[in-house]
């Protein structure tokens, strides 16, 4: 099988790169990690300046600046909270209909495995919006739309609903003992399944979670209107969602 491209551009100009980030490369280095194969780092031989960071584990739309001026403008955005931020995520259980609030506050790097945790004394404020796609057997698809941006955040605060993303190996399900997910399966949603289960392979093995677009705030000094970036799934997750909908009868709305 021919490897995925670390990323795919989708929006470009004089000021800023916008990319579709696949799933397991890192936005940029950190503490954790300063040697592996970053986004920052393929953008060259120019250098770009990183406004803001998405998991190595999730996919999706992340912005980078070309210059200084851009990128003070872009980084008081984001954290003005200027920027609406929008994810996909599969989850684990029959998210209730509607929208869901979380407001937990959160402590990254808050125990032995660099975990963000929940708590209510030392944390900071954090909340994200949900809002249920559709429901196929006891798996969910949900939009994320945190409103600030801690580590983690959507991933912690949807296993604290008791709704983890699937294939999450710091929050999810398996996880918690210890384990390792293998994946989400057909046969685990889709009635009346009729494969044979030593040959199924997983349709999604890595983290559920993609942002999906982002809308920018005018970052020039033209008086331009806001930029929406939209980042297209995955062929994985859209190969699961796909088939979410025809088992539970919805539609994912256009991005």
């Amino acid at each position: 099988m021919k490897p995925t491209a670390p990323f795919s551009i989708i929006y470009e100009d004089d000021s800023l790169i916008a990319v579709n980030k696949a799933a397991g490369i890192a936005v940029g280095g950190d503490r954790w990690d300063e040697a592996g194969e970053r986004l920052d780092k393929l953008l060259g031989p120019a250098r770009v300046f990183t406004v803001h960071r998405i998991d190595r584990d999730t996919s999706g739309a992340v912005v980078f600046a070309k210059d200084a001026e851009t990128h003070t403008r872009l980084c008081a955005a984001f954290e003005g909270r200027q920027v609406v931020k929008g994810y996909l995520a599969v989850v684990h259980g029959r998210f209730p209909p509607g929208e869901t609030v979380c407001d937990l506050p959160l402590v990254p790097d808050g125990d032995k495995q660099h975990r963000t945790i929940v708590d209510k004394y030392r944390g900071k404020k954090a909340l994200t919006r949900f809002r249920l796609v559709g429901n196929a057997g006891n798996y969910s698809v949900v939009e994320a739309l945190p409103e600030t941006g801690r580590t983690h955040q959507i991933r912690v605060h949807l296993a604290s609903l008791g709704r983890p993303i699937v294939c999450d190996p710091l929050y999810g399900v398996a996880a918690r003992r210890g384990q390792t997910e293998k994946g989400v399966f057909l046969s685990s949603f889709k009635k009346g399944w009729r494969g044979e289960p030593l040959k199924e392979q997983p349709l999604l093995s890595r983290l559920g979670l993609h942002a999906r677009y982002l809308t920018l705030p005018d970052y020039s000094r033209g008086g331009a209107s806001p930029l929406r970036l939209s980042a297209p799934l995955a062929r994985d997750m859209a190969a699961l969602i796909k088939q979410m909908e025809k088992c539970g009868g919805f539609t994912l709305p256009a991005s």
